[in-house]
């Protein structure tokens, strides 16, 4: 599955999609392929600083526990209370009903230090192939 062109990636798997000076943050569809089925989501509160690729939080699976990293820095403005109450949805619909945080942006300089869609599903291809090749 190809990534959506309208948003920017990071090496961690979550993604954001720009809107004004705000912006959408979530997990990739890879990523929660690779998490199985997740069972909590523990995100900032409203109003909470975040720091680009800093850990803002934790997404549980039935697999691991996993830490969730901004992709940008910011005021979380909104959390997706539907995805607090039923984690399951980043799951079935991650790029979109599956969303995490809204972040007032810090800084609109950084998305530009993340992949776009063509540059993470490179990324993405390299890693797959180097878990293939094992030790």
């Amino acid at each position: 599955m190809a990534s959506p062109a309208d948003r920017r990636y990071s090496k961690e798997h979550e993604w954001v999609r720009l809107d004004g000076d705000s912006a959408r943050v979530g997990i990739t569809d890879y990523a929660q392929n690779q998490l199985g089925d997740i069972v909590y989501v523990d995100l900032p509160e409203a109003g909470a600083n975040i720091a680009q690729f800093e850990k803002m939080g934790e997404i549980e699976s039935v697999k691991a526990v996993s830490d969730l990293y901004s992709p940008i820095s910011g005021e979380v403005i909104s959390v997706n209370q539907g995805v607090v109450e039923k984690p399951e949805t980043v799951n079935s619909d991650p790029h979109g009903e599956g969303w995490l945080i809204e972040v007032r942006m810090a800084d609109a300089s950084e998305p530009d230090k993340l992949m776009s869609a063509e540059e993470y599903d490179a990324f993405i291809e390299a890693e797959q192939r180097d878990e293939s090749i094992g030790p």
